[in-house]
């Protein structure tokens, strides 16, 4: 079932792995079939080293399995809650990389100091309201997605492909679980460059509004010329 989104979400798992943005079984990734509504998964607490694409858990949009012997994420229910409000995103990532992580449990965004960062994200790489004792203690992986929405409300996902959980972390998304896999990758190096700018100059301010835009626009959207047609 799904084995092709299955091999697509084994892929994206083993890429964070690849770039150094997990340890152990830190992390998951997750893809999604609209037309079948269904979601899959990396299997929880499963070493990277020994999974196939047959270990991939299938739910659907509930987050309830519907195939799979092992398991599915402890974050599922945070990645269907991104699946159910973003319509637009095929794939879920959620890493606990060292700068991304750093700038979520100080609970503060992301600035866009430069082009670099405003070639991925249309503004800064916004952070979470803290979730309350009430959220946390009740269905802690649903509210940690709810969120994460009720921060994008207004925002168009595919601009702003990730969000960091205050205290917790960075989740990402993209059109595909590999495009996801990238988002997390791009979102740590900018995260370890806001943080370098800040400790060269801690006065640093974003770039300018108008280079923002233009450098977003070059790659995203009917005007984009970035790359080959």
């Amino acid at each position: 079932m799904l084995e092709k989104l299955r091999t697509e979400v084994l892929e994206a798992n083993l890429e964070i792995v690849r770039r150094g943005l997990v340890l152990y079984t830190f992390g998951n990734a997750s893809g999604v079939d609209r037309n079948e509504g269904l979601v899959v998964i990396k299997p929880s607490g499963v070493p990277y080293e020994h999974m196939t694409g047959a270990d991939m858990v299938i739910t659907d949009l509930q987050g309830r399995v519907v195939e799979g012997r092992l398991k599915p994420s402890s974050d599922l229910d945070t990645h269907a809650a991104l699946y159910r409000a973003f319509r637009t995103i095929g794939g879920v990532v959620h890493t606990h990389s060292r700068h991304a992580t750093s700038w979520a449990q100080a609970c503060r965004e992301i600035p866009c100091f430069g082009t670099t960062h405003a070639d991925y994200f249309h503004g800064p790489v916004p952070v979470t309201d803290p979730l309350t004792a009430a959220e946390i203690q009740s269905d802690y992986e649903a509210n940690t997605g709810l969120a994460i929405v009720r921060r994008m409300e207004g925002c168009d996902p595919l601009d702003c492909p990730a969000v960091l959980v205050a205290g917790h972390g960075p989740f990402c998304w993209g059109s595909s679980a590999g495009e996801a896999a990238h988002s997390a990758v791009i979102l740590e190096e900018l995260a370890a460059m806001a943080s370098q700018t800040l400790a060269i100059n801690p006065a640093a301010q974003p770039i300018a509004q108008a280079l923002r835009d233009k450098h977003h626009s070059r790659k995203h959207g009917a005007t984009a010329t970035y790359g080959q047609r």
